[in-house]
């Protein structure tokens, strides 16, 4: 599923401030409001995204979260997309006041007039997935990344069409959006034709073949980060898309990590499974067993249990979000002999008759049961 971004959400940009955002929240909680949207399905999903989306661009850390890993850097952080646990709920009061002061329900989404349209087709920002290996996403490494970008185009200044000449729309007639009618209700979408912009192509662009962009290639160095993990994102800055009027959008490396042969991660916390031999949980043993970053000494008690597990504190991986450490566990897989020679079997009846009635716990736990059983059906 694609990842919304936050900021094209709420029609701002990276750089807006806080006032800025507050603003562009408030104009997109009014527009999808439930109440001014009775029974439509798509703006309560909408209504439930923006107050997402103000909720982490009005929390400064949780905007400085988002900004580097994207929604992944969240968890943790008490973010539970839709909600109104933030900042979001505080601003609902004023924002009801706005809406129904204005004229009734008469006014639904607002008039686009007066407001600055978008005349390229294609986001500003970009998403390639960086596949990293194991052990690079554990310590941090410098990774060469290639990927494609769109330029506008210049002879139509991103427009698609023939020297950048727009008419209006015959289908909205310049709005930016159509409406629908069902029953007494009226419902307004972006107009198919336009995209909204309220504008369309007189005559198509022959250099761009009316996409209104170049594709062009590039690569670069990027550190990645000591603890990234699966799934997580890196925004790299101004190294997306080219608006016509040269504002660039941010590049988002997709992390994705190679699984390891011996090591599994879950979080920060590194498990791997250590083979004992039956004798060593007999008689109790202490091996070395290799740690991320070097030999750690496993002790393991006389009466050690198949898959019991045990703790190393610290020894995980280092959290990418400046949280400590995790933690190493090593799982115990106990082996037995598949094949026993003669000699071996004549020690192991030897050390089974050693041990007297010990060896033998079945005895002493069956004993009278099989007497009670036999009267059940007697």
């Amino acid at each position: 599923m694609t990842e919304i971004d936050y900021y094209e959400l709420l029609e701002v940009t990276k750089n807006s401030d806080k006032s800025t955002i507050k603003k562009a929240y408030r104009k997109m909680a009014m527009k999808y409001h439930p109440d001014k949207n009775p029974d439509d399905h798509e703006a309560e999903e909408k209504f439930k995204a923006v107050n997402e989306a103000y909720q982490v661009l009005s929390d400064d850390e949780k905007r400085q979260l988002y900004d580097r890993y994207g929604k992944a850097g969240l968890e943790g952080h008490g973010q539970r997309g839709g909600g109104f646990s933030g900042g979001g709920f505080d601003d609902l009061g004023s924002i009801f006041e706005e809406m129904f002061s204005n004229s009734g329900f008469g006014g639904f989404g607002g008039s686009s007039r007066g407001r600055e349209r978008k005349t390229y087709n294609y986001n500003l920002d970009v998403a390639v997935e960086l596949e990293i290996e194991f052990n690079e996403a554990i310590f941090g490494c410098k990774k060469e990344v290639k990927y494609s970008y769109k330029d506008a185009c210049s002879d139509c200044k991103g427009t698609g069409a023939k020297d950048g000449k727009l008419s209006t729309c015959s289908h909205c007639g310049g709005q930016g959006q159509v409406h629908m009618r069902q029953g007494f209700m009226t419902f307004a979408q972006t107009c198919p034709h336009c995209n909204g912009s309220g504008q369309a192509a007189t005559t198509k662009c022959k250099t761009c073949n009316a996409t209104g962009y170049k594709i062009k290639k590039d690569k670069f160095d990027v550190t990645i980060p000591e603890g990234v993990n699966d799934g997580n994102r890196i925004r790299v800055s101004n190294k997306g898309n080219i608006a016509p009027d040269g504002t660039r959008g941010d590049l988002y490396l997709q992390i994705k990590v190679n699984e390891d042969s011996h090591y599994v991660r879950h979080d920060d916390d590194i498990y791997f499974e250590v083979p004992i031999f039956f004798t060593q949980v007999a008689l109790g043993a202490s091996i070395k067993i290799p740690g991320l970053r070097g030999e750690l000494e496993l002790n393991i008690p006389i009466g050690t249990k198949d898959k019991e597990q045990f703790k190393f504190d610290g020894e995980g991986v280092k959290s990418v979000q400046g949280y400590g450490k995790g933690d190493l566990i090593v799982q115990i897989k106990i082996n037995y002999p598949k094949v026993v020679n003669n000699e071996q079997k004549e020690l192991l009846e030897k050390l089974k008759d050693s041990f007297g009635v010990e060896s033998k716990p079945h005895e002493s736990n069956f004993e009278g049961m099989f007497e009670k059983v036999k009267k059940w059906f007697s």
